[in-house]
Parts: structure tokens; C-alpha cells; sequence
């Protein structure tokens, strides 16, 4: 906290150059103490660990001049839950269950990033069926949706647009109403497999969808109508949180936030995956480089998310009946799954063929339940464009039934590394503001 101590000075940096905060435990009474001694008008406030528009909690030290952001520093790790140690002591199917909970407003995505790592360690990327991949995109697609709809809703009621929250989670809601039919959950699905999925569509699936598209094109123009020419919202928009190309090449920046600078990098286009090749969209992209134009560039992803689909509703419609997991009895988990009459756990075929036909398919149940598959040794590492930008999963095998490590690297993570770009120099109600564009959700950047 000393002028003279700065413990991080690399070398040849000047140690005694300014003051110098350090950004751990309970240190804001030193801070404060230390500051109160210095000559200068400049306030440090504490920001936080709070919520607002940051879907968790983050902590940011702010030094003020006036209502002029001098200094500011992001504080993280208040929401670290060891998910990814926690996976080293699970089965690689269960570690689905965990990935899911680290962006809880894009689990789907977690799920998909892990299970298409493991699945390459497997070796089994070509092997997975046409149906499956097109669930897998038809579900990203609407949490894709559903994740910008929080981050337009949050991001305009925190600058006092009431009413674009209560439409965004108005929406949300009928999204997370299909998810719910399909997985069982409303979040935290575990839904996607290795392998594939874990169970295929109820019956009543595509006709809940068809009528979930005509309430998305019939409501998604009201958020244009709300906000894109309003004069309140662009003058609490334009110009806040500017963060160029090349800050964003700097920083690992990715995701809306890089598609705003004019820049059209999507992994879904760049580096197709689960057969993203095969459907017609777009990139959408906008040239300001600050906070209205991540609001645009979400915007329009939604309509091309829509777009997409729609043409998983016809695809899926033309394949019913056709697999949904990879056909390796030694890889598909639960082995050969299927909901009974009453909507609940297994069929009666394949509780009759386990139990009363075949006693290796009874003991291998069993094995694949209890111990899990083995995974031959390597490592892995497959991204995909997710809400917030590259999300990709790295993992690495022993060759045993449990990952040895597992990392994932959340786009958060590397994007609140640009809140000091975008807020030095502006105005302390403007920081709440850049934040909201960034979209972090705490959860996968602490994991």
C-alpha cells in the first residue's frame, strides 16, 4: 500500500512509481488510510463485490477525480467454486453435470465445449449422428438467445430502461419453457452427452418449437423499437466503453464485443463445428467499438439465431426416429436410454433386456453407470463461439475414467481484463455501463 513497495514490479519497472493497491482480502481500510495521507482530491471507492450487470459478483477499486475514473482495477475470485478440481474425481459423463454450472446463462455451451473435447480425445468426432448435432445446434442457438436477452434486459435496466428487462426476461421465460421440455431443467441441463445427447425430443417437441419461433419473430422488434434510436439510450451508449481492434487482438477479446470493432470472427463460420457448415446465417457486425454497438451486434445474432433455427426445426423434423448417440455401447451413457410411457426413467424393453435377457448387457449397464468409460491418453482443446465470445474446454487424460485435468477458457475472464481501457478517463455512472457490454457472468470467470 506504500508508495515504495510495490510487490509486482517487474524488472527494471520503477517499484516507487505512484501508489500502488493491492487488490486482495480486506485492504480497502488501507487503502482508504493510505490515500487520506496523500495531497491530491482523488476518492478510491469501493465497488463492489455487488451485482449489477455483472451476473455475480465482482469486486472493482475505483479511483476517482470528481466524478472522473482516474484508476480502476476488477477484483475476481468471489464466486470460485472448484468445479474443475471437482471433475478430476468424476467419470467424464459426469463432468458434464459440473461445466454446466459455471455460466449459469449459458450452460448449453459449457456442456457442448467439453463434450466435443472429449469426444476428439475419443476420437469419435465423425462418429457422432446427424440428429444429434443438429439438437445440439438447435439448443445453443436458443440459449444463445436467451443469454443476449439477459444482457440487453440487465444492461438497459441498470441505465434506467425498465421495460427492455421485463420484455427480455418475458421472452427468456418461453425459451427456457422449451428447454425445460426437452432436458427436464430449466438451466444446469446436462443435457449434451459424449456421444451425443441424453435423451432425443418428446413427441410434443416441434410443435412447441414452430410456435416458440412465431412468438420470437412476432416480439424480437420491440427491442429495436425501444432502443436503437432512443436518444436516452444512445447518449447513455455511444462512445462508452470504446475498446478498438487492436486493444481487443491485445486482450483476447472475442465475441460481440471483437464483432463490433467491424471485425467478423465467429468459430462458427471461421472454424465450423457440429456441422454449422450446413445451415445459412450471417455475422453481424458494427463499426463504433464502444457499448451501442455490442447492444446492436446482440441485436442482430438473435435474428441469425433464429434463422438457424428454423432450419434445425425442419431438419429435425424430416429425422425423426433416427439416433441421438454415438453406437458404441462402450461410450453411450446411460447405455441405450429411453423414457418410458409415464415420461420417466427407462423404457420397459430395455429394463426387460438389462434385467431378464441379457446378463453382459446388465453387467456392462452397470460398469458404464458406476465406473464409466475410459478415455485414451492426450489432451484436447476444441473452442466454440459462445454468447460471450471463444469458450473452448481443454482436457487431459491418464487413459483412466476420470479426466486428470480439465480447464475451460471463459471469454469473461479475459474480457474483464479491458474494464480498465474502457473506463479511465470516462465517468463513474459510465462504468456500470461498460461492464454490461462486456456481458461477464462471474460464475465461469471464477469457475
Amino acid at each position: 500500500m506504500k508508495e515504495q513497495t510495490d510487490y509486482y514490479a517487474g524488472t527494471g519497472e520503477d517499484a516507487s512509481e505512484g501508489a500502488v493497491y493491492t487488490a486482495m482480502g480486506g485492504d480497502f481500510d488501507e487503502i482508504a488510510a493510505d490515500h487520506a495521507s496523500r495531497e491530491d482530491e482523488t476518492l478510491v471507492i469501493n465497488m463492489g463485490p455487488q451485482h449489477p450487470s455483472t451476473h455475480g459478483v465482482l469486486r472493482l477499486m475505483v479511483e476517482c477525480d470528481g466524478e472522473t475514473v482516474t484508476k480502476i482495477r476488477p477484483g475476481i475470485g468471489f464466486l470460485h467454486t472448484g468445479i474443475e478440481k471437482n471433475m478430476e474425481y468424476r467419470s467424464w459423463t459426469q463432468g458434464t453435470t459440473f461445466v454446466t454450472r459455471m455460466d449459469y446463462l449459458t450452460p448449453l455451451f459449457n456442456e457442448v465445449a467439453y463434450c466435443l473435447s472429449v469426444e476428439r480425445l475419443l476420437g469419435i468426432e465423425d462418429q457422432i449422428p446427424t440428429r444429434a448435432n443438429d439438437i445440439r445446434i438447435l439448443m445453443m442457438e436458443l440459449n444463445r438467445i436467451s443469454s443476449h436477452l439477459v444482457a440487453i434486459g440487465t444492461g438497459g435496466m441498470e441505465i434506467g430502461a425498465l421495460t427492455v428487462m421485463t420484455i427480455g426476461f418475458r421472452e427468456r421465460e418461453v425459451i427456457l419453457d422449451f428447454l425445460e421440455a426437452v432436458t427436464g431443467l430449466r438451466m444446469n441441463h446436462a443435457y449434451i452427452r459424449p456421444g451425443g445427447v441424453a435423451t432425443d425430443l418428446p413427441e410434443t417437441a416441434i410443435a412447441q418449437l414452430r410456435d416458440l419461433i412465431t412468438w420470437l419473430e412476432k416480439h424480437l422488434p420491440e427491442y429495436a423499437a425501444f432502443c436503437n434510436e432512443n436518444p436516452i439510450f444512445k447518449g447513455r451508449m455511444c462512445g462508452i466503453g470504446y475498446q478498438d481492434l487492436a486493444a481487443c487482438f491485445a486482450l483476447g477479446v472475442t465475441g460481440p464485443m471483437l464483432r463490433a470493432t467491424g471485425y467478423d470472427w465467429d468459430l462458427r463460420k471461421k472454424r465450423p463445428y457440429c456441422g454449422y457448415e450446413n445451415y445459412e446465417f450471417d455475422i453481424p457486425t458494427w463499426d463504433t467499438s464502444d457499448s451501442y454497438g455490442r447492444f446492436r451486434v446482440r441485436l442482430d445474432e438473435m435474428w441469425e439465431s433464429l434463422k438457424i433455427v428454423k432450419q434445425c426445426a425442419d431438419r429435425l423434423e424430416a429425422s425423426t426416429g433416427e439416433p441421438v448417440m454415438v453406437d458404441d455401447p462402450k461410450i453411450g451413457w446411460p447405455a441405450q436410454l429411453s423414457v418410458g410411457s409415464d415420461g420417466q426413467g427407462n423404457s420397459n424393453e430395455h429394463i426387460k433386456h438389462i434385467m431378464g435377457q441379457s446378463m453382459e448387457a446388465l453387467i456392462h449397464h452397470f460398469k458404464l453407470v458406476t465406473e464409466g468409460f475410459r478415455v485414451p491418453a492426450g489432451q484436447a482443446y476444441v473452442p466454440i463461439e459462445s454468447p460471450k465470445g471463444e469458450l473452448g474446454c481443454h482436457v487431459v487424460s491418464d487413459g483412466g475414467t476420470k479426466p486428470y485435468r480439465a480447464h475451460m477458457r471463459d471469454p469473461g475472464f479475459n474480457h474483464l481484463q479491458s474494464i480498465p481501457i474502457q473506463c479511465e478517463g470516462g465517468m463513474l455512472a459510465d462504468i456500470v455501463v461498460s461492464v454490461g457490454s462486456i456481458d461477464p457472468v462471474m460464475g465461469g470467470v471464477d469457475r
